[in-house]
């Protein structure tokens, strides 16, 4: 009677397997580790960081106008008092979320229009294909600044921007797993045992597409974040005073010739730093949700 109570939940020991796989990867992978805890503190610095900075971000001050870095500002003041450290780290909150979002909006298109395109193929498949082409066609960065600017720079029509020419990666690689596995075994076992296409494709097929997924994943999320940032930069992006690292350093770099370094700098780093961490991400989230791995 112990030995039945004792594997009595097999969806237990699978969630043990899972967390135990987890911490090999974590383990094995140092690179990984470090990843994941740079992205824990940005993640952190979103959540809380505006609540926990040591000065408003919006609020000037003349009297502290181009102060160098110091002990009462870490990362000195802007030309008009701002505290820069204040800034940077209440501007992870917007630089995220827009990254995020987008991120999120193109994974789940992508991901449907992949899978339909891949499965069934025909002249669903030609359309997709075409419509891909065109849209990839297009410099990236140029075509999100052509939707931007079409539909105003707003915080919503960057993440809209963004999430478009971000489908195409997700359409096309999911198309191409699913195209690969849908005449497989366990795919025919399947159908014989009487499951309809769509679930098959939900919960035979697309699981296996995960793994080169979650690299894109992070490439795109590190991606989002430059193109937000690029989009500022020129001044088609999230407007002033809103703190954000692209606006931050388009501010700083008329100041940098006159000495004040710390304006453009510490955002860039901020914001090179965000960059690296999710391009890092990638490797460790496949070994995490490839079930090949697993052993």
């Amino acid at each position: 009677m112990t030995e039945i109570s004792e594997n009595a939940n097999p969806g237990s020991d699978s969630k043990s397997t899972s967390t135990s796989h987890t911490l090999y990867v974590l383990k094995e992978n140092p690179v990984t580790l470090i990843a994941f805890a740079l992205f824990g503190f940005y993640v952190l610095s979103a959540i809380f960081g505006q609540y926990l900075v040591p000065f408003d971000p919006l609020a000037s001050d003349s009297e502290n106008v181009l102060q160098p870095p110091n002990l009462k500002h870490w990362f000195g003041t802007d030309a008009l008092g701002r505290d820069v450290f204040s800034r940077v780290i209440s501007a992870t909150r917007l630089d995220l979320l827009i990254a995020v979002s987008a991120v999120a909006i193109s994974f789940v298109v992508g991901s449907i229009l992949g899978s339909a395109a891949g499965y069934w193929g025909g002249k669903l498949d030609i359309i997709l294909s075409r419509t891909l082409d065109t849209i990839m066609a297009f410099p990236i960065f140029v075509l999100a600044m052509g939707i931007v600017a079409a539909l105003g720079n707003t915080i919503e029509n960057i993440v809209y921007a963004t999430a478009i020419i971000n489908v195409p990666f997700y359409a096309r690689l999911v198309r191409a797993e699913v195209n690969i596995r849908r005449n497989s075994g366990f795919v025919q076992s399947a159908k014989l045992s009487g499951n309809s296409d769509l679930r098959i494709l939900a919960l035979q097929i697309f699981p296996n597409t995960l793994p080169p997924m979650m690299v894109q994943i992070s490439l795109n999320l590190g991606w989002a974040i430059l193109n937000a940032a690029g989009l500022s930069f020129i001044g088609l992006g999230v407007r002033p005073p809103t703190p954000e690292w692209g606006i931050m350093v388009a501010e700083g770099a008329n100041f940098i010739v006159s000495g004040e370094w710390w304006l453009a700098v510490f955002p860039g780093l901020w914001l090179m730093l965000a960059v690296f961490t999710f391009n890092l991400l990638g490797d460790g989230l496949r070994d995490m949700v490839d079930p090949r791995q697993r052993t």
